[in-house]
């Protein structure tokens, strides 16, 4: 399955999905719009070259090699120096400079494999791109699993890596809706009579990193709930429906202020007619 390609065609993912729901101006600007983003947080990037290198130690798990922390430290620093180089507008967040986040991404990958990767699941699958359909929902469900592993009784482990500042809620876990559209994916596939566990596994940037695992389940219930609401952000799509969410935590860091602001112009200018 070429995710290339299914990008290009019409669907909806977790990420488009959550941003509709956080800012559906946003969504607008950025999927529809196709605008360049003002800023891109150094967030964005930092966590997309942890991503990389975690996704080249589980192949080398897969495959019985495992990388020494020598080779992980090259290829973060390759991916990190790269990203930074094609990131126009970046912006960093206080306190935090290029080598700064260089010996942070280290520490965290350190702690990472010093934390245990060998815990008897067989890897299945690494970065692995999906496709189903909700009846009801005229366009499919797509994205890619970072991680697929089953244990001795065939239990089927999905798992999503995070980098974060803090340690996740017991809410923040039960009510992630990109874990629920894992467990449906995994339901479409040749998986879907097997037992399904699913785990967030949180690199914190904390002064002393810390790897944090986090085990949940999903309902019938939560997966009604997500397919209900992936219809109604897809028919406010298709009405042109995008408002702003102003106050949203979001706000702070938003690459589209300007285009936001601009959004407003005319029917002040109305008003002031």
């Amino acid at each position: 399955m070429d995710i290339g390609e299914l990008w290009k065609t019409p669907h909806l993912s977790a990420s488009s999905i959550g941003k509709y729901i956080d800012c559906s101006l946003m969504y607008r600007f950025s999927k529809i719009d196709k605008l360049k983003p003002e800023i891109t947080s150094d967030a964005l990037i930092f966590g997309s070259a942890i991503h990389f290198v975690v996704s080249l130690i589980n192949q080398g798990r897969k495959v019985g090699s495992l990388l020494g922390l020598s080779d992980i430290y090259q290829s973060f620093e390759e991916q990190w120096t790269a990203a930074v180089n094609r990131t126009e507008n970046l912006r960093y967040s206080k306190g935090n400079t290029f080598d700064s986040l260089l010996a942070q991404g280290k520490n965290m990958l350190k702690a990472y494999v010093e934390s245990g990767l060998d815990e008897g699941f067989k890897v299945i699958s690494i970065e692995e791109p999906f496709r189903f359909t909700i009846p009801g929902l005229a366009v499919p469900i797509i994205g890619i699993t970072d991680l697929i592993e089953e244990d001795n009784s065939g239990t089927v482990i999905i798992t999503d890596y995070k980098t974060r500042n803090k340690a996740y809620s017991e809410n923040d876990i039960d009510t992630d809706m990109q874990l629920t559209l894992y467990q449906m994916a995994i339901k479409a596939s040749e998986y879907r009579d097997r037992e399904i566990m699913l785990r967030f596994i949180a690199l914190i940037k904390t002064k002393t990193p810390k790897v944090e695992h986090y085990w949940t389940t999903r309902t019938e219930l939560d997966e009604k709930r997500l397919a209900k609401k992936a219809i109604q952000v897809w028919d406010g799509i298709q009405k042109g429906v995008f408002i702003p969410n102003d106050g949203h935590w979001k706000c702070t860091n938003c690459g589209y202020k300007t285009a936001c602001e601009a959004w407003s112009q005319p029917d002040l200018e109305a008003a002031n007619g």
